[in-house]
């Protein structure tokens, strides 16, 4: 498969990791997959208690 992530680089989509962020530069195009081999999750609360309260560290704005 010849996938590119959304900024254009060549991507092996992740199985283990489903992503449905098209905004995110290491979203594979075709498929609801991240590129990278791995996440960071984060949160941004001092006790997450909702799944809103955790972020994808990882993520980069497309340009």
């Amino acid at each position: 498969m010849n996938e590119r992530t959304n900024d254009g680089c060549p991507c092996t989509p992740n199985s283990a990791i489903s992503c449905s962020v098209t905004s995110c530069a290491y979203h594979c195009r075709s498929v609801d997959r991240c590129g990278l081999a791995s996440i960071q999750v984060g949160t941004h609360e001092a006790h997450p208690a909702e799944d809103q309260c955790t972020d994808c560290q990882s993520f980069k704005k497309l340009q």
